[in-house]
């Protein structure tokens, strides 16, 4: 029990310090300045439709194509898109566009036709 009760005194005395720094940080007047911007621009944003990601792009267009993880807020995990792939089959005519390789088709056609034979099929390869 005592160890529960030190716990609790301890954590106590965390939560005075944080409320006391945190009443600082509300008298400065630059958070003050930064807090009424932020919501000057959350209301702009909302007024005509946009979101983080699109301001971001019209300020710095070269945001989505970061190459750097982690410095850019992104709408996926980082990652870079995989290509799309447009593969046509010769046999059929049929065409199927993908960005990866677990495709239902794709995967019935190499087991018919071989990886090697399906590959060369790719008839168009953009970003």
């Amino acid at each position: 029990m005592a160890s529960v009760l030190s716990d609790y005194i301890k954590k106590e005395q965390m939560l005075k310090q944080l409320q006391e720094e945190l009443q600082a940080l509300e008298s400065n007047s630059e958070l003050k300045k930064e807090l009424e911007f932020k919501e000057k621009l959350q209301a702009l944003m909302t007024e005509h439709g946009k979101l983080v990601r699109d301001v971001c792009e019209m300020l710095d267009p070269s945001y989505r194509s970061s190459s750097v993880k982690g410095t850019k807020i992104s709408s996926t995990d980082g990652r870079k898109k995989r290509p799309l792939k447009v593969y046509k089959n010769p046999h059929t005519g049929e065409v199927v566009e993908t960005r990866g390789g677990n495709h239902n088709v794709i995967k019935e056609w190499k087991a018919e036709f071989g990886n090697e034979e399906v590959v060369s099929w790719v008839v168009e390869e953009r970003a």
